[in-house]
């Protein structure tokens, strides 16, 4: 299934406990529907030392968000998106309901 949001896209959080952050997406779970966003849905997880982090501790670390739950940012906005087939080179591209313009 294709989603509406890559990584590296800026998006914005329309639901949960972080509602209207606007934040960029570190990782996709397309299978789950699900996206790492920067800095929401933060969690601590307790780690133990090893090779890695030698003094072990209590980390923040960022867990999955549902996709629903985020709207892409174009420009200083949120839109909806669509798919259509651009003339000159063939392929799908994303555009922007709100504007109309084809997002990179």
């Amino acid at each position: 299934m294709k989603l509406h949001i890559k990584k590296g896209d800026m998006v914005k959080v329309i639901a949960g406990d972080d509602k209207g952050k606007v934040s960029k997406v570190l990782k996709v779970f397309p299978e789950a529907n699900k996206a790492i966003v920067e800095g929401v849905n933060v969690n601590k997880k307790h780690t133990k030392p090893s090779a890695k982090n030698t003094q072990g501790g209590i980390v923040d670390q960022e867990a999955p968000v549902h996709i629903s739950n985020l709207m892409l940012m174009d420009g200083k906005t949120p839109t909806r998106i669509g798919r259509k087939l651009d003339e000159k080179t063939g392929k799908i591209v994303r555009y922007s309901k709100k504007s109309g313009e084809v997002i990179k």
